[in-house]
């Protein structure tokens, strides 16, 4: 193999006699640099973006989520949870409510989703760390408090200020017909707001958090929850305990991680990016024609040194792996060049941050987020091999035909 690499890298780098060969050389290299260059670059923007995104969601989501497989609600004092907390890797758990209301505040009224949660929601959740207005309060003694997502509270203009004012709350009757009167049909309970979250988009404009007794007596419940939230201890495996939960509580019920819980979110994020890096690697295989056509004009020019290389016994293998070395350098040289300038593009956004999100005033950031994974520069090396190795065995494959005749 030393004697093709070196024939091929003097090839790649001596002075040709017709110009146009070196310029379409040169050509080859920078289209497969400025597509690797892309490829590194999206794929990061990707991977901030994920992070960012998913840092919220977790902010939010807890570790694990039990819910009844069939139906809506389960009776918590039928629910194991005596051996739930026996689980090894377990932190803490909290009973939950949740059900779509009517929120009124003076004139204006919003359609959001109550959560009742008890008084360990905070060790399962980071709600109360992501407070922008007021203070994670739920309730003072027999007094009941909300905490809403910014997006309600701001569409309904809550002034916490305003102890006079309170927001009432209408979640329909459980099995109740409909009347001439339409207010018999829904419960109604006043509660005063006590803060403002802001978490992420599809939060901050759905989610009201009350207490699990508010909710419980709004929805006529005694002992039903909706779903039981599970922090882990650090370093615990997720989905070993998932799997020991899934054991002790049966089929009728489910048990859901973070990624299980926003299923929908994180296939969206993983379809993106794969049809990001398939629409960027057609760009690379339209790049590749350049080498191609490079290497038939090199073909062209050095028939006389195969004509040689034959004459001193050369085989057409040898002869075919020399031009297979010629492509597949011009492939990984721009690679290389492709991935170092677009990890320097990245490390500037990371930070400069040069470039900056359209409306970064109503965004938890300014910039693009950005970050680099090791395993996306071996993802681009391989497709920018796999490219230039078939864009090299094509042309290649047409010298073997002419050295055959």
């Amino acid at each position: 193999m030393k004697l093709p690499f070196y024939i091929a890298k003097r090839y790649l780098f001596s002075k040709k006699s017709h110009n146009l060969i070196n310029i379409l050389s040169g050509i080859s290299v920078v289209g497969v640099m400025i597509g690797t260059m892309a490829l590194i670059v999206v794929l990061s923007v990707f991977n901030g973006l994920e992070n960012l995104i998913t840092s919220m969601y977790n902010s939010f989501d807890p570790d694990l989520k039990i819910e009844v497989q069939h139906g809506k609600t389960f009776h918590i004092n039928t629910f194991p949870l005596q051996q739930l907390t026996e689980i090894e890797g377990i932190a803490s758990y909290s009973e939950i409510v949740e059900e779509n209301a009517l929120l009124r505040y003076k004139n204006k009224q919003q359609i959001v989703q109550i959560k009742g949660v008890d008084s360990h929601y905070t060790k399962v959740s980071k709600v109360d760390s992501s407070m922008v207005e007021g203070n994670f309060i739920l309730q003072k003694a027999d007094v009941n408090f909300m905490v809403m997502g910014y997006g309600i509270y701001d569409m309904l203009g809550i002034q916490l200020t305003d102890f006079a004012t309170a927001v009432s709350v209408y979640i329909p009757k459980r099995g109740k017909n409909i009347s001439i009167d339409p207010t018999e049909a829904f419960n109604n309970e006043l509660i005063m707001p006590s803060g403002a979250f802001s978490i992420q988009q599809d939060f901050d404009t759905r989610i009201v958090i009350v207490p699990l007794r508010f909710a419980r007596k709004m929805l006529d419940y005694t002992t039903e929850v909706t779903s039981i939230e599970i922090s882990l201890k650090a370093g615990s495996d997720v989905r070993e305990v998932q799997q020991k939960i899934s054991k002790l509580i049966g089929n009728q019920f489910v048990v859901k991680n973070r990624f299980q819980q926003e299923e929908m979110f994180y296939k969206i994020i993983k379809t993106e990016k794969f049809a990001g890096i398939l629409i960027l690697s057609f760009i690379l295989l339209i790049a590749a024609f350049n080498i191609v056509g490079s290497l038939s004009m090199l073909i062209i020019e050095k028939k006389k040194d195969i004509a040689i290389l034959s004459s001193l016994g050369a085989s057409h293998a040898l002869i075919k792996r020399i031009f297979m070395v010629e492509g597949l350098l011009i492939s990984l040289s721009g690679a290389i060049a492709g991935m170092v300038l677009g990890g320097f593009i990245c490390w500037i956004q990371q930070h400069y941050g040069v470039i900056p999100l359209e409306g970064s005033g109503s965004f938890v950031v300014k910039y693009y987020p950005v970050q680099l994974q090791f395993l996306d520069f071996i993802k681009v090396t391989a497709i920018v091999f796999v490219i230039g190795f078939f864009a090299t065995l094509y042309t290649v494959g047409q010298i073997s035909k002419r050295l055959e005749n």
